[in-house]
């Protein structure tokens, strides 16, 4: 195996200085083949509220100089055990979220045509409409795990099927979502009516309220969850709205009472050992932001998506090695 190549060395090139991919990390076409590629989608024409998530993927690489290539949490060095490379912009059409959902769908399948995993920087949430039909073609319906303030399971919003609150009831629909493994985590604040959640709970949705974690705790839902999912492929997708408006102000749709940076690093954390096959973080808006609050915590998010699929990676690696009658059932 070709020892990764990481980040820039910090200590001869100020973290101020050069080119702001995600991390430092080289960018993809400086690399044979990425395990992770890092992906920006700037688009935001789905929002319902406040525009400008498609600054996010810039905000957020910007905020990542400062993440450093080994994880105490988790114990794993994310950059050294598997090649991640920064893929860059999906540029899409802002004016037609038909088209821009067909060329991110593209987009993401060529690049994980030679089983790259992908870890998506939004852009709106409409853009994980895009990014699971492209994780189901590859892996099958994916169990979802959905870090949001909101459900995401509206039908339209002004008779348009395809916004930021509608991607997860078009995933159901189409069938690209393995329906006994589905949750929303960090969901609060006012609906439209109760016939919201008895909707939701249709299409399959378990629900862990921000209140929820507050009282149970991170290590207890993480456990939940987990249960939940079991070996089943497992998409994870993260509005930053699930974070509190203290933790992420810079966001389109902010509700109060929500989740700690801190919560939804422990629970992500709790995660390890699921099978990750993909990962998004969406609707950064950075002229929203203070002191790049919303952003760092975002580059943290990721980073920690990175880190579980790096010890999955060694896992992966480590079952291969072993004699074929030592080795557990594959799926």
């Amino acid at each position: 195996m070709t020892e990764p190549r990481g980040p820039v060395d910090s200590s001869r090139v100020p973290r101020f200085a050069g080119p702001a991919t995600f991390a430092r990390l080289p960018r993809l076409d400086e690399v044979a083949r990425a395990d992770v590629a890092v992906v920006g989608v700037p688009f935001d024409a789905g929002v319902s509220y406040r525009p400008g998530a498609r600054f996010g993927p810039a905000a957020v690489r910007e905020a990542s100089r400062l993440l450093r290539p080994y994880h105490p949490g988790l114990d794993v060095s994310p950059f050294a055990t598997q090649q991640v490379a920064d893929a860059g912009d999906i540029a899409v059409n802002p004016f037609d979220i038909g088209e821009a959902i067909e060329t991110i769908q593209h987009a993401a399948g060529s690049l994980q045509a030679d089983g790259t995993r992908l870890v998506t920087i939004g852009g709106d949430h409409t853009v994980a409409l895009p990014l699971l039909r492209a994780a189901a073609r590859r892996h099958g319906p994916v169990a979802v795990l959905h870090f949001d303030a909101h459900l995401d399971t509206w039908d339209t919003y002004f008779g348009a099927e395809h916004t930021h609150g509608t991607p997860f009831r078009r995933a159901v629909e189409e069938g690209i979502l393995d329906t006994s493994a589905l949750s929303h985590v960090g969901t609060r604040g006012p609906l439209y009516g109760k016939e919201d959640l008895a909707e939701d709970q249709k299409l399959g949705f378990g629900i862990v309220t921000s209140a929820d974690v507050y009282r149970r705790g991170a290590d207890e839902v993480a456990d939940q969850l987990r249960q939940r999912i079991g070996d089943r492929p497992l998409y994870i997708s993260i509005d930053i709205d699930c974070l509190d408006p203290a933790h992420a102000p810079g966001t389109g749709t902010p509700e109060a009472g929500g989740l700690t940076s801190r919560e939804l690093l422990e629970i992500l954390r709790g995660l390890a050992g699921c099978r990750l096959v993909g990962a998004d973080v969406v609707e950064v808006a950075p002229a929203y932001d203070h002191a790049e609050i919303t952003s760092v915590a975002a580059s943290h998010v990721a980073y920690d998506l990175i880190s579980l699929l790096a010890l999955q990676e060694n896992g992966e690696r480590a079952e291969e090695r072993l004699p074929a009658a030592d080795r557990g059932p594959r799926p």
